[in-house]
């Protein structure tokens, strides 16, 4: 114990210093943030604070991290190395039936029969690891910050009618891979002013992000690795098809500088109402198809760069999408006060919609995240998102 804070310590130091040769300008925007946090808020959860500047504290069993996040108090959270959360809560046993081509046996999953999605097909019981299929319950004012390769190993989050959350540097992985509904990396629903950085979510169940129908007033997830490649793919190509399900009402969602590589759907199925703002994201080595949807999902893309993604926009999709082409951008202007950056697209299918009827939803917001051009993120995203502070 005496190491481990011995580390935490000489960590805090090291942020010390970087607040001190922040810019001015910066730091009143880190106001009421803890310095174990790096970096700065940016878009729509622009102004989220976490735990605030309570005192830090320093989980090293799974039992206090859960107690920490469950909490009614605000939190500083500190975690080091992996909490291994597989095997802690037993198992489960349910219905599953093998909707796919594929099976678990051969590279596939089989779909659990929670919400009858099995149908006519018949169905046989297979046994989960209860961790992985129920999330923590993290409360509002907490701030959770990975050092050392922080991993949850088996469990994932799950954020419901909460509010004022950082996540920042950690991986989440191996929740029931074989099994759809096996388990969320991160769930949200009613939420406002939730920040998620520098996150890596793999080997899942189910959705990396999953925004339920609950609105979630102000969220941004930035520089974070959503790593398709698995081992059970519902598309049988070892792709991930489970990305992003937003299907929330009146979402406000900034995706900034992520990596989304070797999926092959859903990356977003943006459904619901949601407004979807995404910035110098690298989508990379797509099986299938990036952007799917059912309803009303707006979505702005500038500054994006797709690379190997043979289908960006599924056939059929009826939501609006603003896709910033070269010849169009000066139509932002007056709804984001600037002109929006084209996006750029290698060895991908066609992206070229332009729908500017929701823009307006932007007018007047001064929590806006700034593009750089496609040119200069295509490199650096690949290498700089998920756990990597």
């Amino acid at each position: 114990m005496g190491s481990f804070k011995a580390i935490i310590a000489a960590s805090l130091a090291v942020l010390g210093q970087f607040a001190a040769a922040t810019p001015a300008k910066v730091q009143s925007k880190r106001a009421g943030i803890s310095s174990i946090v790096k970096g700065t808020p940016v878009g729509f959860a622009s102004s989220v604070t976490g735990g605030g500047t309570v005192t830090p504290v320093y989980p090293t069993t799974i039992a206090q991290l859960k107690g920490y996040l469950t909490s009614t108090s605000p939190q500083n959270i500190v975690i080091s190395g992996t909490f291994n959360f597989a095997g802690s809560e037993g198992t489960v046993t349910l219905p599953a039936c093998n909707a796919y081509s594929c099976t678990p046996s051969n590279g596939g999953q089989a779909l659990l029969n929670t919400l009858n999605g099995c149908g006519s097909l018949s169905t046989y019981n297979v046994t989960l690891d209860s961790a992985a299929y129920n999330a923590i319950n993290v409360q509002s004012d907490k701030t959770l910050v990975g050092i050392n390769g922080a991993t949850l190993n088996g469990k994932g989050l799950r954020l419901s009618g909460v509010s004022n959350v950082i996540i920042q540097n950690v991986a989440i992985t191996n929740l029931n891979p074989q099994y759809v509904w096996g388990g969320d990396a991160i769930s949200l629903s009613n939420t406002n002013n939730i920040w998620i950085d520098h996150v890596k979510t793999s080997n899942l169940g189910r959705q990396h992000y999953s925004f339920g129908t609950g609105s979630n007033n102000a969220v941004t997830i930035s520089n974070s690795f959503i790593n398709g490649q698995t081992s059970y793919s519902a598309s049988c190509d070892g792709h991930s098809y489970w990305g992003l399900e937003l299907v929330g009402s009146g979402d406000q969602i900034t995706f900034y500088k992520n990596y989304v590589y070797y999926t092959s759907g859903r990356t977003p199925a943006l459904s619901g109402n949601t407004l979807f703002h995404a910035v110098n994201n690298v989508w990379s080595s797509n099986s299938g198809h990036a952007i799917e949807g059912t309803s009303n999902g707006m979505g702005l893309y500038e500054g994006n760069y797709f690379a190997n993604v043979p289908t960006v926009v599924a056939s059929g999709f009826v939501g609006r999408l603003f896709s910033s082409q070269s010849s169009a951008v000066s139509q932002c202007a007056q709804y984001l006060g600037r002109n929006c950056v084209s996006n750029s697209l290698s060895n991908s299918g066609p992206f070229t919609n332009s729908d500017t009827s929701f823009l307006y939803l932007f007018q007047g917001k001064t929590n806006i995240v700034s593009a750089a051009s496609a040119s200069l993120i295509q490199s650096t995203v690949p290498s700089s998102a998920g756990n990597t502070l």
